[in-house]
């Protein structure tokens, strides 16, 4: 802690116990009279400072109500957008205004989608704003500072909070203007008068994590121009007034307790979001400009901060990757309409988010789940599943002119975001441009992950990076993970998070090293936590090469969670084709590894002698592995294996595939995917690596005999003193760290090869070939056509030389 954070901590501990002092001398309460005081001297708004000075509160309701429709277009909607809009939505998106109808009505009838949860009733008529209905327990309405909202007396704050955010207000706004429903209006307005009784300053669970306040904040921003009415109904309550009183006073405790410390902190870029859009969109307040100022100023610098030099955010969770984009998105949208100079540097911000998440994301927009998922978001306005990036990546595409990024399928989402006149011309224009074909691998360096992505869809993200960010609250201990998409459809997943605070063994479950797809030594996980946010052990990983060369690709990391033994893992993928992981533990003595795979639910899965068949819709994929034995498990108890949760709150059953094998190290583990139908895995084998002494540090080689072809992978360590050494396997030799080789079953010659840090490949025998590259490449792939055999003779490539 240096001087800054002391001095920042004292001064915070300070504001916090002159509040609690004044809180107890006297109760604080919701007092319309103050908020003349809040008005901005503007004259524009002078009708509005009068009303309120004189107490007339219908009259003030109207002209912050008249000011809002008739006053310049400052947020992402405005009354003046509502018809064009709504006809817009409904053209482009038929089934919009019906899905829009059933779900605002689900909310007006008191019943709501929380998290995972379904169908959650939170009241009796009225809604009970402290209430957890999941676990049946009630937060006490203390000062905020005392409200301990992590225990499990309080219930799952989570689940709390996520209500309080008031989101759903969202929902009923889309409703009322796609059908015209005044009732969604009436019950967005009666939840904002209903949330105020409840919940007076400083008291209780929802004023006590400023970003929670955040959230709220921007929400109420919607709600005041989605219902704001130039005809207001005869008696309506003085809504606008209460709102904007509300607005100001956690605007105001926002900026006075700021999370400049905090970990993680994208609690502090949703927070300075807050100020920015609190401040550039309701002009009213005579705090919005300073209050934007600070706001705009903390989002300049912590992109500097949270932003690696990859694009991804710095907490390493791809839920909270998308929380850092949705974040900028929205400020660069708001700094585009109130022209903002600020808007260059979130535009940097959102290209550099976007660019990551389009590399981390399927080619139909869906996220893995590494790290923790809280289950929340910034923009839910059409119930697009939360792993689904597709909407953020339209509206990046269209704001910063990246064609790129765009997964290619219009989302409402973006219409909604970019439905000022200002930027739907962008949108249309974006729209209008086919959208190119996503980016083949990517090394994302800063943040360890390495993205592997194929003509046909398949795609893997593997991570080999730090262990989260600062104490790690957001990660998991999954070094050397990866996830896997075939077929289009998710295949290898991530187990998502269940829970935070409400069952700290199930927390710690679901982020054990056995709960991902990567491998366990001695059934211990590589980091051990130390409560629901922190760490006792971290496991950092460490990318020795990536290579990629055509369909080929390769990438080689390990860690030291298990120290003194340590886990190094070879990824090898031959796009659309075969995936071969293969696991090494090094140190001494003998140890149990066990290999876990999780698949998505959609696949069964169906055991063989040392294989498995994966099936789902006519989709098929053939698992083999050599050595070792194999489980497999499905809402397993006595294993806890064979469950994940898709989002945060639900538990479900998949299956999940453990390959175990106990030997003196260092030994090997080996997995192979058959990706392709049409040419179906047989059986595998390991075959012996051969070296002169003290050349390898070590190998190992894999026969694949498959339906068409016979496979041969050979994996080896060199020395950095081999000088000119080679290596051989069965009839293959070479001097490669890794080798592909692809003969037809016919003993015919190779018709693909391919080869990592190497320079040559002899085989001998019936299939003689030789390709000497002069020198050692990085990586070298040859196809048939640079294969063939010249005038009849035996195939070969001599002194090609590669860039």
């Amino acid at each position: 802690m240096d001087r800054r954070e002391l001095a920042w901590r004292i001064r915070e501990r300070l504001t916090t116990t002159a509040e609690r002092t004044q809180s107890a001398v006297a109760a604080p309460r919701w007092n319309r009279w103050r908020l003349s005081a809040a008005i901005t001297e503007d004259g524009a708004y002078a009708d509005i400072r009068v009303c309120l000075r004189r107490g007339q509160w219908s009259a003030a309701h109207r002209a912050i109500s008249d000011g809002v429709v008739a006053g310049p277009a400052r947020f992402v909607i405005a009354p003046s957008l509502r018809a064009n809009l709504a006809a817009r939505i409904a053209a482009d998106f038929p089934t919009a205004p019906p899905d829009a109808h059933a779900r605002a009505a689900r909310i007006a009838n008191g019943c709501y989608d929380v998290l995972g949860y379904e169908g959650l009733s939170f009241g009796n008529g009225s809604v009970d704003w402290h209430f957890d209905p999941v676990h049946n327990r009630r937060a006490p309405q203390d000062f905020w500072a005392q409200v301990p909202f992590l225990a499990p007396e309080c219930g799952d704050h989570k689940i709390i909070w996520e209500l309080n955010r008031q989101q759903h207000l969202l929902l009923l706004g889309r409703g009322y203007w796609l059908t015209g429903d005044r009732a969604f209006r009436d019950s967005a307005i009666a939840h904002i008068e209903s949330w105020l009784r409840a919940n007076p300053p400083l008291t209780g669970i929802n004023w006590a994590s400023m970003l929670e306040l955040a959230f709220r904040s921007i929400s109420w921003v919607w709600a005041l121009h989605f219902f704001a009415d130039g005809t207001p109904a005869v008696g309506e309550s003085a809504w606008c007034v209460d709102l904007l009183l509300g607005l100001d006073r956690q605007l105001q405790h926002i900026e006075r307790h700021l999370s400049y410390y905090f970990s993680p902190n994208t609690h502090l870029l949703g927070e300075a979001l807050a100020l920015y859009v609190g401040g550039q969109s309701v002009p009213f307040l005579s705090k919005s400009a300073a209050r934007a100022a600070i706001g705009r100023q903390i989002l300049i610098d912590e992109m500097r901060r949270q932003i690696l030099a990859d694009g991804v955010h710095c907490e390493r969770s791809t839920h909270y990757h998308r929380y850092a984009l949705d974040f900028y998105l929205l400020a660069l949208v708001i700094a585009r309409i109130t022209n903002d100079p600020a808007a260059g540097e979130f535009d940097a911000a959102v290209t550099s988010l976007a660019t990551a998440a389009r590399a981390l994301a399927d080619n139909d927009g869906r996220l893995p789940h590494f790290g923790d998922d809280d289950g929340g978001a910034l923009f839910r306005i059409a119930g697009r599943p939360l792993d689904d990036a597709a909407d953020a990546l339209e509206a990046s595409a269209a704001l910063t002119g990246r064609q790129d990024l765009r997964v290619g399928i219009p989302t409402e989402e973006a219409t909604w975001l970019l439905a000022h006149p200002s930027l739907a011309p962008t949108l249309d224009a974006c729209r209008a441009a086919a959208a190119p074909a996503p980016r083949g691998s990517v090394a994302l360096d800063a943040s360890g992950y390495h993205t592997i992505r194929s003509p046909k869809g398949a795609h893997i993200v593997f991570d080999a990076g730090r262990h989260g960010y600062l104490n790690g609250g957001h990660a998991h201990a999954d070094p050397l993970s990866l996830t896997l998409t075939v077929h289009g459809r998710p295949f290898l997943i991530d187990p998502g998070t269940l829970c935070y605070t409400m069952d700290a063994a199930r927390r710690d479950r679901m982020r054990s090293s056995s709960l991902h797809n990567t491998l366990t030594l001695d059934e211990r996980s590589a980091a051990l936590p130390a409560g629901p946010f922190h760490w006792a052990r971290a496991a950092d990983a460490s990318t020795y090469r990536t290579r990629s060369a055509g369909p080929f690709d390769f990438i080689d990391a390990a860690h030291s969670g298990y120290a003194p033994a340590v886990h190094r893992r070879r990824v090898l993928s031959l796009h659309d084709d075969l995936l071969v992981v293969a696991d090494l533990v090094t140190g001494d003595g003998t140890h149990r590894a066990d290999v876990h795979w999780h698949f998505d639910p959609s696949w069964a899965i169906a055991l063989r002698s040392h294989g498995a068949t994966a099936s789902a819709k006519a989709a098929f994929v053939d698992i083999s592995f050599p050595i070792g034995s194999a489980d497999c498990f499905s809402a397993d108890a006595e294993h806890d294996l064979g469950w994940h949760a898709p989002v945060y709150g639900r538990l479900e059953p998949n299956t999940t595939l453990r390959i175990t094998r106990t030997a003196a190290a260092p030994f090997w583990v080996l997995t192979v995917f058959g990706l392709d139908p049409a040419n179906a895995i047989e059986r595998s084998e390991v075959m012996p690596v051969w070296s002169a002494a003290g050349v390898l540090d070590h190998s190992t080689a894999v026969k694949v005999v498959r339906a068409s072809t016979t496979d041969y992978i050979v994996i080896a360590e060199p020395r950095a003193e081999r000088h000119a050494s080679t290596w051989r396997a069965g009839a293959l030799e070479t001097d490669a760290a890794a080798l592909f080789c692809r003969f037809t079953r016919a003993n015919e010659g190779p018709t693909e090869v391919a080869l990592v840090d190497g320079s040559l490949v002899r085989a001998s025998g019936r299939r003689t070939f030789d390709i000497e590259l002069g020198s050692v490449v990085p990586a070298a792939h040859f196809g048939l056509d640079e294969l063939a055999a010249p005038n009849g003779g035996s195939p070969y490539v001599r002194d090609r030389r590669l860039r």
